[in-house]
């Protein structure tokens, strides 16, 4: 089973053209998406609309679409439920509830993004879910994790910037700066999955 047993029935509210305003999320050709901009334009020859940009909670992409007076969206019924990530083995990564460790699950790679890579067994992160799916998980923007693998620092070593590889506790692979060793813990960007600043040091 690929989703959490958790999610129920969801009931959809229409909206006007002029109610599709940013942080609504709107259900766009079939797909959940959340309202960045939007501005209603009224001409004296033509009747209003909303000319808006919308983000696709699937893939991210901003798009712009136009709704006019006539249109009616549905307001896609978005909840978030906190998770914790278990561990991940032959390409599955699982999950459980956070409050029920009974009730695990997997989530595919698509939903990921890569930022299992940076959660340690049993640390929390949200899902976001859709139409009884999840679509997403969110976690913390920075997270502390430990060196533990690093090639040791080649005096005069000015390859790629001053910049060498290392191997973090979760597995995640990063450029880090040439001072970093093993047993160092990081700050990482989880959004950008780059090094930040260390946080102490072996």
């Amino acid at each position: 089973m690929d989703f959490p047993p958790f999610l129920g029935y969801y009931a959809f509210i229409m909206l006007e053209y002029n109610e599709i305003t940013p942080k609504k999320f709107i259900v766009y050709q079939g797909e959940p998406y959340e309202v960045v901009e939007s501005h209603v334009a009224r001409t004296q020859q033509r009747k209003p609309q909303n000319q808006t940009k919308i983000r696709s909670l699937l893939s991210g992409k901003v798009i712009p679409a136009t709704f006019h007076a006539s249109d009616k969206v549905k307001e896609a019924d978005i909840e978030t439920k906190e998770i914790k990530y278990l561990y991940t083995n032959r390409g599955e990564t699982w999950f459980c509830e956070a409050d029920d460790p009974s009730k695990r699950f997997t989530l595919k790679e698509a939903v990921l993004e890569g930022k299992e890579k940076f959660l340690k067994p049993n640390a929390i992160a949200t899902a976001v879910v859709f139409d009884e799916t999840v679509i997403g998980i969110r976690i913390p923007i920075k997270v502390e994790l430990l060196v533990k693998e690093s090639a040791p620092a080649v005096r005069g070593n000015t390859v790629q910037g001053g910049t060498k590889q290392v191997v973090l506790e979760t597995g995640a692979t990063i450029n880090v700066p040439m001072f970093i060793n093993e047993g160092d813990v990081l700050r990482i960007n989880t959004e950008t999955g780059e090094y930040t600043e260390r946080v102490d040091k072996r």
